[in-house]
């Protein structure tokens, strides 16, 4: 079916505007995906069937209902999320007064523009495909508006679009290379990352096995020399102390400050360097290798140690960002004498766990009392997991108030939390110091490009117990009830849809060598790209002669470029504008052509005169009936509304006729 030429352009203008959105739906609320959904499935509905637009009241009370909606989401309308969703509805409402050019050229931008927002949520090269598609979609609907009358087929206007975009592509790197970097790419202000899962700065039971169901990266991890063994890889974040009950909460000590336990690292042996890509996440921690006595180098920030040995910086790390650290996997931290301050580490609510208090007293009776018998009291403790029918498992159920009694002698089964929570209200029932750890162990290796690849699903809660003379020691409780979880990297593996089932039934080699190299190729997209700060435009000038250079060098450099583009651009154009337009110059080329067989003065004549005097002139042969044809089409081409012939057919059909040598009369 051949549709009018109006109705195929707003249809595909639609299907453009439809793939911008799209893309956009994870950040937007629902009922703007809804809604946008209707507004152009109506406007499509509308122009197949030749109605007439809704009026403006449809329109107002439509903008209305959105702006309170957008209130009542965001609790503002200004901000990143609420502009956005603004500017989704605001684009498909325009297409409901889509009447004349002008409307037209106004839909075109408010897309450029909606393009743009995609970077405020993901840099990724996934998103930038999809946003290339949609650009090249958006330029063939603009170059299509700009085209004459008649109907020029849509992969005519793609290809110019194509070429548009191709004439553009190296502006497009100069300026990416040499505008100065002021802030990280895309740098924006947040409003936040709600919805994005990740560690907490605080652990109830069950929190953490939730975020096995995130398969989302966390950061990937290049050693510059050999990786230390899959046990010693701990990436510390939040400690935790203070316990409820219910939550464990980072430690609020009573005690003054100079009474508070420092961190007394002491490390020896040789440093493991290493470089980290971070995703993204509300907080501002730093993870880090344990355990690292100088701060990691993090571009136009500082990192703090607390004296629980996290790292962190000032604000949160909103952006993606790339540092460099050290690492020492022997080292011991924290007082070798007990201060007074450890009262905090042994400090438990009272009516919790009331079984796991007597379990600590039979502890007790059967290995001693007392700093001596700390670590056979721990190895008891690890035993018993050991031996004890204890499982390490995704879904233990929801546990009641009593976590740890549960654990110990009920269900018997749990993720790393509850273990490590369980462990550690053991040891304070022991009168032994300890605390919980939070990070994330482990990781894969692609060894297509040789990161270590960490994800939310490898986040892990693991325990530290403090020794007389040997400070806070790790004990990671998970290692005995799942030695695979901490060693061999056993991961538990959220329950799979049908449709990944499907895909992990092919061949999981296959399907592992296939994310493998998808996640190589992202993963240089992130350092390449992303990673592009001033600093490497800085050594790009270093490189091309420059001895100091500051961003003053790099603007005047883009400045000089410019210039000299605009002036090739302008000669450019000065040489264009003496030249004549396409179809003019092919009826010339065939007026010289006639003029070689006889023609005297055919300036004045038109392609269907032309055609009278070639068959008057050549008689009755078959290239005069030809050449005849062919300039009637010519005519027909610019003149009439629907030919169905294109330029570029009549310039390949004229490259190939087989003009006589010599005038045929």
């Amino acid at each position: 079916m051949s549709l009018p030429r109006d109705t195929r352009d707003t249809l595909f203008l639609l299907a453009v505007i439809a793939w911008v959105v799209f893309m956009q739906i994870g950040h937007i609320p629902w009922w703007c995906s809804a809604l946008t959904a209707v507004v152009l499935v109506w406007r499509g509905a509308l122009t197949l069937r030749g109605q007439p637009l809704p009026g403006w009241r449809w329109r107002v009370g439509l903008l209305a209902m959105t702006l309170v909606a957008t209130w009542l989401t965001h609790r503002t309308l200004l901000g990143r999320d609420a502009g956005v969703t603004l500017i989704v509805v605001l684009l498909a409402l325009k297409t409901l007064e889509l009447r004349a050019r002008r409307d037209a050229f106004v839909v075109f931008f408010l897309g450029f523009f909606t393009l743009l927002t995609h970077f405020f949520y993901s840099q990724s090269l996934l998103t930038a495909a999809g946003i290339l598609i949609a650009l090249l979609g958006l330029l063939t609907a603009l170059v299509n508006a700009h085209m004459p009358v008649g109907r020029p087929p849509l992969a005519q206007a793609a290809r110019i679009a194509a070429g548009m975009a191709a004439l553009g592509a190296p502006i497009m790197l100069v300026a990416f290379m040499l505008f100065p970097r002021l802030s990280p790419l895309w740098g924006v202000p947040s409003d936040g990352m709600e919805g994005r899962s990740g560690l907490s700065g605080k652990m109830r039971v069950g929190q953490i096995a939730e975020l096995v169901l995130d398969d989302r990266l966390a950061f990937r991890v290049r050693f510059d020399s050999t990786a230390p063994p899959q046990r010693d890889l701990y990436f510390r974040g939040p400690v935790l102390t203070d316990f409820d009950g219910v939550e464990w909460k980072p430690l609020r000590s009573a005690f003054p400050p100079h009474m508070e336990l420092q961190a007394d690292l002491v490390v020896t042996g040789e440093p493991i360097r290493y470089e980290v890509t971070m995703e993204p996440h509300p907080q501002p921690w730093v993870f880090l290798l344990e355990a690292a006595d100088k701060p990691p180098e993090l571009p136009g920030m500082r990192a703090f140690m607390t004296p629980e040995l996290q790292w962190f910086t000032r604000r949160p790390m909103m952006e993606m960002v790339r540092y460099r650290a050290e690492a020492y996997t022997q080292f011991r931290h924290g007082p070798l004498e007990p201060p007074l301050a450890l009262q905090d580490q042994t400090a438990l609510p009272a009516g919790f766990n009331p079984r796991t208090l007597e379990l600590a007293q039979q502890l007790r009776r059967e290995h001693g009392a007392g700093p001596a018998s700390t670590p056979a009291l721990i190895r008891a403790t690890m035993e018993r997991l050991r031996t004890g029918g204890y499982t390490y498992t995704l879904d233990p159920g929801v546990y009641g108030q009593h976590t740890a009694d549960e654990f110990w002698f009920d269900r018997r089964e749990g993720f790393c939390e509850h273990i490590a929570s369980s462990f550690v209200i053991l040891m304070r029932a022991l009168d032994i110091p300890a605390r919980i750890v939070t990070g994330y162990q482990g990781g894969e290796l692609n060894e297509i490009d040789d990161y270590w690849t960490v994800r939310q699903r490898d986040a892990h809660a693991w325990a530290e117990v403090w020794l007389r003379g040997q400070g806070w020691v790790r004990v990671d409780p998970t290692s005995a009830v799942a030695p695979g979880r901490t060693g061999s990297l056993e991961r538990l593996r959220a329950p799979q849809g049908a449709f990944a089932s499907a895909i992990g039934a092919i061949d999981p080699g296959t399907a592992q060598r296939m994310r493998e190299v998808w996640e190589a190729i992202n993963n240089g997209w992130n350092q390449w790209v992303l990673d592009y700060t001033q600093g490497k435009q800085l050594d790009l000038l270093k490189n091309i002669g420059f001895e100091s250079p500051s961003w003053i060098d790099l603007a005047y450099v883009l400045i000089g470029v410019v210039v000299l583009v605009s002036l090739v651009g302008a000669g450019w154009t000065l040489w264009e504008r003496q030249q004549h337009d396409p179809w003019l110059r092919l009826l010339a080329r065939s007026r010289q052509r006639l003029q070689g067989l006889g023609l005297d003065d055919s300036a004045h004549l038109t392609p269907r005169e032309l055609a009278r005097w070639a068959r008057e002139r050549l008689g009755d042969t078959e290239f005069a009936h030809t050449l005849g044809a062919w300039l009637l089409r010519l005519e027909a081409q610019r003149y009439a509304p629907h030919s169905p012939d294109t330029l570029a057919t009549l310039q390949a059909e004229f490259r190939q006729m087989t003009w006589p040598k010599k005038d045929t009369r």
